[in-house]
């Protein structure tokens, strides 16, 4: 068997890559490398290996994908351009995010093996956005709502529409959650502003997401991967052991190094209060029950920290023993918060500039930002992360997949303000095209699955802007997962300056 396998120089292609050769390599290797010194140095200890062969181009040029796509019988489509610099790069992200998926579709198509190759793409937990408290429990199926300003995610929500509705007889698309290791641990990036205090996810190690794609690769080699895990979309999650919130998670970073009192070191007006992504997962357990991956908990990513400050750590503890210790180290860190918070995507940077559409995107307003405490010890957080409310999908999901109907459909685009138009359909089939209306009138064809399982609908309501809140007040569907963190009079139109369209 040939495995293709793009990213490898990327932080979850090279645990990929440790993870594969330390196997019983049952297939050949298939890595495409961009032509410069970084990426080269990334995978030269691989150079020799018997089973891999490096082949030097880059995914958004159509006739090198071509070339490389020819008798490759698993694509593991890792490489993406993706957040912090996605932000700043919006033209870009579409380009490689999505470009690189239309080209591995078209060529799988131009040597005629739509019916063997196997393509799997990484997609990301972005694609969902925003999930807060009391909705921070999610599954595949849950309304497409990229956040405001995240290219990145919006690339990937086109990347993935266009790979379910691509034809091909083998698929999969395995969103991507944060994923835990060294990366990030040192990130030095406004978007860690971003990400809110009492914002959730269910991270994934790195070493985890590298043995997914391992037994993913093994398994299709040795044909022990179930026909059923095909053509679905799956969440990627560590599982309970990697569940915490980011106020959490900073009581541990910050009690390791000796800080009691968390004021010292957090001032909540320079987080965001909304707009980032995460969420727990309810289904995150259907991929690892196909490709027995876990291994990992949340402690892996705070060994990580101890070991990106290592040097440092022992005097940090020293002084913060000391009398007015923890606000010396305290004023310390926060000044390189608050410069970090200044540069062209910091929070800080939003406010001090007066930028009306990013306070209202983060925080909601002005009034809202200004009710925020200065002290980390005067918030309220939220603690009933148990508590799970369910989102409707809008049709009946008890009933068996083989039975599904041009009823059930139907039903499905009225929750979600539109409407199937077409007049008939074979019960329990998932795949062949609809027509649909959406709330603004917009018509456009999609299967069930794009629609039902995986949560799109109206691709031009998604490459046109952000109306979200005028979308909660037509679609009920949308309006689960708005309505709860936002007031009826947010109707701001965010237009989008890049989408798919853009990429010919």
């Amino acid at each position: 068997m040939k495995v293709l396998m793009t990213g490898a120089s990327g932080a979850m292609g090279q645990c990929s890559l440790k993870e594969i050769v330390k196997g019983n390599m049952n297939f050949e290797l298939v890595l495409p490398i961009l032509d410069t010194e970084k990426d080269k140095k990334a995978v030269k200890n691989y150079l020799d290996h018997p089973k891999i062969k490096m082949v030097y181009g880059d995914l958004t040029d159509k006739g090198f994908v071509q070339t490389i796509v020819k008798e490759i019988d698993l694509i593991v489509h890792i490489a993406a351009f993706v957040s912090p610099a996605a932000d700043y790069y919006p033209e870009k992200a579409m380009q490689v995010n999505y470009g690189s998926m239309k080209n591995l579709v078209e060529a799988i198509y131009h040597w005629g093996q739509e019916k063997r190759t196997k393509l799997v793409s990484i997609g990301t937990v972005a694609e969902t956005g925003d999930r807060m408290p009391g909705i921070h429990w999610g599954r595949v199926g849950d309304p497409i709502k990229p956040s405001i300003f995240d290219y990145y995610a919006v690339s990937k929500v086109a990347a993935e529409r266009y790979l379910i509705e691509s034809g091909l007889s083998y698929w999969a698309s395995l969103r991507q959650t944060g994923i835990m290791g060294p990366a990030m641990a040192s990130i030095d990036d406004a978007i860690m502003f971003h990400n809110c205090l009492d914002n959730v996810l269910e991270y994934v190690s790195d070493r985890d997401s590298g043995r997914l794609v391992a037994h993913l690769c093994q398994y299709v080699a040795d044909s022990s991967l179930p026909d059923d895990f095909w053509n679905h979309v799956y969440n990627i999650g560590g599982g309970e052991s990697c569940r915490v919130s980011t106020y959490e998670m900073y009581q541990v970073m910050y009690g390791g190094m000796g800080f009691t009192n968390l004021d010292h070191v957090i001032n909540p007006k320079l987080y965001a209060t909304r707009n980032f992504h995460g969420q727990y997962y309810l289904d995150s357990d259907k991929l690892e029950n196909y490709l027995h991956f876990r291994q990992d908990s949340i402690q892996y990513f705070y060994d990580c920290l101890d070991k990106n400050v290592e040097r440092t750590k022992p005097l940090i503890r020293f002084i913060n023993k000391l009398p007015g210790g923890q606000k010396l180290m305290g004023s310390i860190i926060q000044r390189r918060f608050k410069k970090v918070a200044r540069t062209q995507f910091g929070t800080l940077r939003f406010i001090e500039d007066k930028l009306d559409d990013k306070v209202e995107a983060y925080w909601g307003g002005w009034e809202k930002w200004q009710s925020l405490p200065t002290k980390l010890s005067q918030m309220t957080h939220f603690t009933n992360w148990s508590e799970i409310q369910l989102l409707d999908h809008g049709y009946d999901e008890s009933k068996p997949k083989n039975q599904l109907s041009l009823d059930d459909v139907k039903s499905a685009a009225k929750f979600r303000g539109g409407a199937c138009l077409s007049d008939r359909m074979i019960m329990g089939d998932w795949t062949t095209k609809l027509r649909f209306q959406c709330a603004f009138n917009h018509h456009f064809q999609a299967s069930p699955k794009l629609v039902l399982e995986a949560g799109h609908f109206c691709p031009e309501c998604e490459s046109k802007s952000w109306n979200y809140g005028q979308r909660a007040l037509k679609e009920p569907f949308f309006a689960q997962v708005w309505n709860p963190l936002h007031d009826k009079t947010e109707l701001r139109e965010y237009p989008k300056i890049v989408s798919e369209k853009n990429v010919r």
